[in-house]
């Protein structure tokens, strides 16, 4: 019956297909603009196929012109883009006179006023959007096309106001119900596990024999969160491995030559890495969803696993104490501690134990305080890494000293690693302490590392 079943879909995906591009190929027509081979339109062109695309009602003439705007913006200069997202800004917007009126409605309490306040008060460009949204690739192009905004709104903070629009969409053309959890193994497409290797963020995979050796063995497992319209492209992956005791190394798990165990043996699941792929998809959060949804997994596959922790990077550290260090009024070092920081700017410190264990005292209670106390403008932990999973409800589990020696480890947090615990009964107790009182949860041991560092005022 599967093997009756694949023939007609692909059938059907096939006469779709061969359906969509005659309406285009019609549609086209009507505008008279053949594709991006023309000469790269301007941005004030850019903006007319938007006012085309907005007025027009047919479905053939609006696939035609959601493809050929797409097209010609991929196919405009840097400028002309930019000058198109401020196009959309400015001239994109809501109504006025509509909101105007709408707001009229509402004080005279006039029957749906509120509604037609409501969909009056929408900017213009949403809907642009989701015109955009029609083209073949359409979903993956404004993907791109929020990438490339992202790059501009520290420049042209104006743009905000489209960035807004894009994140609005995309938290409902991105939520939990439409993406698919897929398990990634050696047996994936190859097209599929080349992007594992491109979008790996955490460990950098060298080879396909480092890939092999993070897919194949029996104690490694791999997901993936994909959208329909991004088919062959996972949204975010994870890297798991099966072990016996909670790491506190990176590099027993890479190891090329280490053991494999049986998964029956495992007790613990440790996510190692977690990336994810799609910088135009930024603020859209899928890592909690996927975190809880491979636990339940693999709950169900293997229920000898009882811990689930992370082994994650500490990304902003060594900045961090960096500016502890050149301030000279910091209250969290003192003038031994100072001198024994300066190891930090010795190659190669981390080899010598003398050195290394003289910095261990020092640098774990500096990252107690780092992850329990130093704070952004907006309260938060100022670690993203820390943000993200004690946002999900998850436990500052362990700190774990020269965890990774790589030269990237020990650029951005010389070394430090810590361990994030899951502990699914108390996830949501977690996530609330620290969304209604900005309490952090934190082991014991991580609270006793915290009792041996300065206690100044909250830096």
């Amino acid at each position: 019956m599967t093997k009756a079943v694949r023939p007609d879909r692909q059938g059907t995906s096939a006469y779709l297909g061969d359906l969509l591009d005659t309406l285009t190929e019609r549609g086209r027509n009507l505008i008279r603009w053949r594709g991006p081979e023309e000469a790269p339109v301007a941005a004030p062109d850019l903006a007319s196929l938007g006012d085309l695309l907005l007025s027009r009602r047919g479905e053939a003439s609006g696939v035609a012109l959601a493809r050929a705007l797409v097209a010609a913006f991929d196919a405009a200069a840097p400028e002309e883009r930019l000058g198109f997202f401020a196009l959309l800004a400015d001239r994109f917007g809501p109504d006025r006179a509509a909101v105007d009126a709408a707001i009229e409605a509402v004080r005279d309490d006039a029957p749906d006023a509120v509604e037609r306040l409501h969909a009056a008060s929408e900017p213009r460009r949403q809907e642009l959007l989701r015109r955009l949204n029609l083209a073949p690739g359409g979903t993956a192009a404004l993907v791109r096309m929020r990438e490339e905004l992202l790059r501009h709104l520290r420049e042209h903070p104006e743009l905000r106001r489209v960035d807004a629009d894009f994140a609005h969409l995309f938290g409902s053309w991105f939520n939990r119900g439409f993406l698919v959890l897929r398990h990634i193994d050696w047996t994936t497409p190859a097209n599929i596990l080349e992007k594992i290797i491109r979008y790996e963020a955490v460990h950098a995979i060298q080879n396909w024999d480092d890939l092999r050796n993070r897919l194949e063995p029996t104690d490694r497992r791999c997901y993936g969160f994909f959208h329909p319209q991004l088919a062959d492209e996972p949204l975010i992956f994870v890297e798991v491995a099966l072990t016996e005791a909670i790491p506190d190394n990176v590099a027993g798990l890479l190891d090329l030559d280490r053991a494999p165990i049986s998964p029956e043996k495992a007790t613990t699941a440790a996510f190692y890495s977690i990336s994810n792929t799609q910088k135009g998809l930024a603020g859209v959060s899928f890592g909690n969803f996927l975190i809880k949804q491979v636990v339940e997994d693999l709950k169900a596959e293997l229920p000898n696993v009882k811990t689930f922790v992370t082994l994650s990077p500490v990304p902003r550290f060594a900045a961090w104490l960096k500016r502890e260090r050149e301030d000279d009024a910091s209250a969290l070092l003192d003038t031994d501690s100072r001198a024994t920081l300066d190891l930090l700017d010795e190659p190669g410190w981390h080899l010598n134990p003398d050195k290394a264990e003289a910095v261990r005292a020092v640098l774990l209670p500096l990252a107690a305080h780092y992850f329990l106390k130093a704070k952004d403008d907006a309260g938060r932990p100022i670690d993203p890494v820390a943000r993200f999973h004690l946002g999900n409800g998850a436990r500052l589990e362990r700190l774990n000293f020269l965890g990774d020696v790589s030269p990237n480890g020990l650029r951005q947090a010389h070394g430090l690693m810590v361990n994030y615990l899951y502990d699914l009964g108390q996830i949501e107790k977690n996530h609330e302490a620290l969304a209604e009182k900005g309490r952090i949860a934190a082991s014991e041991a991580v609270r006793r590392a915290l009792s041996a560092a300065p206690t100044p005022s909250d830096r």
